[in-house]
């Protein structure tokens, strides 16, 4: 058996879209007996999470959130910077709050192509993804400075309907040879009266995208409109097949089985409002 920690990260690390704190206060209530100082020892765990699913956080006093991942950390440090409002700040991944936000200006031989995708990233993002949820996008130089990274998440959350979700893109553009590569994950989790998860990914092979920033945003809008038309076609097939076979055909009632007293269940009486015999 693994230790408290190797189990616990595998908690963290398949947490849904936006329940992470959920699964966090879980892990208290289960191990703080056994060792209260586990959740500082979960420090990697909840970075690697965070980077991964390019969590979205705003920053003190702004009004837009910004994005996480492993593109945008600066080196040696718990800080992250975000190109569009030239920031950088401190992020703790054990709460996923943001603090101490300074102005930051990242040194990349590539400033003015990333200037370029931002200006035609910010219409394609304000017209594709939704206002309402949990969105932002960063445009930055990856690490070694080779290549661009273009990323965009979207986590919208219902609690009261018992559904999270989350679309994430990630791309990156090698300007050696104008082509852009990536991958685009979704994540689907509904969780009233059982727990139904979602999760499709695709991998995007390197394209032409051309040597402009317009060009490489028009590239990259028109492989996330495929993968959504994909991803419909796909769910609309389950649920003509795969979903229909598995669903008993029983009369409508229009109300809910409350499956925990199914065995006291006269079905056949119950079913129609009809007194037990």
């Amino acid at each position: 058996m693994g230790s408290a920690v190797d189990i616990t990260s595998s908690f963290i690390e398949g947490a849904p879209p936006s329940e992470l704190a959920d699964v966090v206060k879980d892990i208290k209530a289960l191990t703080s007996d056994d060792d209260p100082t586990l959740t500082a020892k979960l420090k990697p765990a909840f970075q690697q999470y965070n980077e991964k699913q390019l969590t979205t956080v705003k920053l003190p006093g702004a009004s837009e959130h910004v994005l996480i991942s492993s593109y945008n950390k600066l080196p040696s440090s718990d800080r992250y910077y975000d190109t569009s409002s030239s920031t950088s700040f401190e992020f703790d991944h054990s709460t996923s709050k943001a603090s101490a936000p300074q102005s930051y200006t990242h040194d990349t031989k590539h400033s003015n192509l990333i200037s370029a995708i931002q200006k035609s990233l910010s219409a394609h993002f304000a017209e594709h993804y939704p206002p309402t949820s949990t969105s932002a996008y960063s445009v930055c130089a990856t690490p070694d400075d080779n290549n661009i990274a273009v990323l965009m998440s979207s986590t919208k959350s219902s609690p009261k309907n018992f559904i999270s979700g989350q679309w994430r893109s990630e791309f990156l553009y090698d300007p050696s040879n104008l082509t852009v590569s990536g991958n685009i994950k979704v994540n689907v989790h509904y969780y009233e009266d059982g727990n139904v998860a979602l999760t499709t990914s695709k991998k995007i092979d390197a394209v032409d995208a051309g040597g402009d920033g317009a060009s490489i945003v028009r590239k990259i809008a028109a492989v996330e409109k495929q993968y959504q038309e994909e991803v419909n076609r796909t769910i609309v097939g389950m649920n003509e097949t795969s979903f229909k076979a598995l669903r008993r055909q029983l009369p409508v009632t229009r109300q809910k089985v409350e499956w925990e007293k199914v065995r006291g269940y006269g079905l056949g009486s119950d079913l129609r409002g009809e007194a037990k015999r």
